[in-house]
């Protein structure tokens, strides 16, 4: 019997927040029996741990200059940061070939492009600590976005997203049989040890299309 719109939508939000409601739906939903009950408490009183433990959070948010990266933050500021996390914006370069610049000259020009999104996320969460990550790198950005998400301990990984065309839907059921092929996003989604995050805004108020391994293009109103 499959569930209600409404039930998914609190269940991928908790996901997203890494908040306890979850927990409470499932105790409600298991409450039968007096027997039950003991060990129902001893496993709410487990989760409130495990919940304490996940606090704290570092939410690992890729930017760039690009409007799919700041609706992707913004989104993340709105709908995942909570604040005891942590942000990480992390912005990857290409490796240049035949330029003058010293990797110290091209990493300070990087920082001062994504230092107008640490002063967003500072004002919209004066509490939480922002840092900038920038790393250049001659390999593939996505295999690099994932080993960095690692390297960070990033506990979500929030990814901008363009408009799919035709061509790229093919690519994703290609890839859901096994395939390989893919964007940069796919290949975070599919293969980052944190969950991965593909955020697209919609239309001006029309919220967002959210991707994950699970989940595809999952319509969030915020």
């Amino acid at each position: 019997m499959g569930k209600p719109a409404g039930y998914w939508v609190n269940k991928i939000r908790t996901s997203f927040k890494g908040g306890s409601s979850s927990s409470k739906s499932l105790d409600e939903g298991s409450a039968s029996g007096s027997r039950k009950n003991g060990s129902k408490n001893q496993k709410t009183e487990e989760g409130n741990k495990k919940g304490e433990a996940e606090s704290g959070r570092k939410v690992m948010v890729v930017v760039d200059t690009t409007s799919q990266s700041k609706n992707a933050l913004q989104w993340a500021l709105t709908q995942c940061v909570q604040d005891e996390d942590n942000i990480t914006l992390l912005h990857v370069t290409k490796t240049p070939v035949g330029q003058d610049e010293t990797q110290g000259q091209r990493n300070s020009r990087a920082h001062e492009q994504v230092h107008p999104l640490k002063n967003f996320c500072q004002l919209k969460k004066p509490n939480v600590k922002t840092e900038i990550v920038v790393v250049e790198t001659a390999e593939e950005k996505g295999k690099t976005i994932v080993a960095e998400a690692k390297k960070q301990g990033a506990g979500v990984l929030v990814l901008g997203q363009r408009k799919r065309t035709s061509k790229w839907r093919v690519i994703w059921k290609w890839r859901a049989k096994g395939g390989i092929g893919g964007g940069v996003v796919e290949y975070c989604i599919h293969n980052s040890e944190c969950m991965a995050i593909a955020v697209r805004k919609k239309s001006n108020n029309g919220g967002y299309l959210i991707t994950t391994k699970r989940h595809k293009d999952f319509w969030l109103l915020a």
